[in-house]
């Protein structure tokens, strides 16, 4: 079995009202650590550290930085930052395989001067960030949020070693291993995992990064606002595939950070599944 990390933030919003509750029967499993955005260490616990500025500056300008701080949503997304900062932290030092991040603020709107569409700073890219200062030098980010990833792109858009694979509402490829792929706004659980079977798996096989991202969002599920027909099942087919190039391709080196999506119930059904996969526990079939 994998050792999975789970790095939990203080949230706003619904979504995610029936965690950590929702997670029993995997946080008593002695592969999986639990890491809780706790203001005081509490026994039992791994302890959620927070993200200085001058980490926030390698990736955002000290101007947005001040503009988030007047937000009034500064912790909240500084912690759900610093669980993605973490995760790769513990994942370089041995001490587990691979994360889910869950957040109160997503990534892939956040650039490097401006955010938006309840992403404030960019995970992925502080953690990447972060992992270049020990040595680190390839990655891979695969979003399966519905909407496109621009703050991402805006912050890699020139830099050869970060695969930016994103399946939004176009298509579009360069010479800097930047690639969207469009979703129909209509489409099914077959066809959806066909195009990243298609268009992710054999790319990050060939790119050979040394961490995959995977920008998980669930806003393309039936009745979510990003509704493109997929099943709650769907995200589950998602997370096999990913894990299994992960597995293949980068020893296991996963972090799934909690993007999109707003339905509590689908947040209950599909995040427990996600991560029993990541943790290999066998408990869905």
């Amino acid at each position: 079995m994998k050792r999975t990390g789970l790095f939990f933030t203080y949230f706003q919003g619904e979504r995610l009202k029936d965690f950590p509750g929702a997670l029993d029967g995997i946080l008593d499993k002695e592969n999986v650590s639990y890491y809780d955005a706790v203001y005081d260490r509490r026994d039992g616990l791994y302890y959620l550290e927070p993200v200085a500025e001058e980490t926030l500056l390698k990736v955002h300008s000290r101007e947005m930085v001040a503009a988030v701080k007047l937000t009034g949503d500064y912790e909240s997304a500084m912690y759900s930052a610093a669980g993605t900062i973490q995760a790769a932290r513990e994942i370089r030092q041995g001490k587990i395989d691979n994360a889910f991040v869950f957040t109160s603020f997503g990534d892939h709107h956040a650039g490097r001067n401006f955010y938006g569409g309840m992403c404030y700073f960019n995970g992925a890219a502080l953690a990447i960030a972060t992992l270049r200062e020990k040595g680190v030098k390839r990655f891979a980010i695969v979003d399966t949020d519905c909407h496109h990833a621009n703050g991402t792109r805006d912050i890699f858009l020139t830099d050869d070693d970060v695969l930016h694979v994103c399946f939004c509402c176009q298509d579009y490829s360069d010479e800097h291993n930047n690639i969207d792929v469009a979703i129909p706004n209509r489409t099914s659980d077959e066809e959806y995992l066909a195009r990243l079977r298609q268009e992710f798996i054999p790319r990050v096989t060939a790119f050979k990064p040394e961490y995959i991202f995977w920008e998980f969002g669930y806003d393309a599920t039936q009745g979510e606002y990003g509704d493109k027909g997929l099943s709650r099942d769907s995200h589950l087919g998602m997370a096999r595939l990913i894990k299994e190039a992960a597995d293949r391709v980068c020893r296991g080196r996963l972090i799934t950070i909690l993007c999109g999506g707003s339905g509590r119930a689908v947040a209950a059904y599909t995040i427990p599944r996600i991560i029993d996969t990541l943790a290999e526990l066998g408990r869905y079939r």
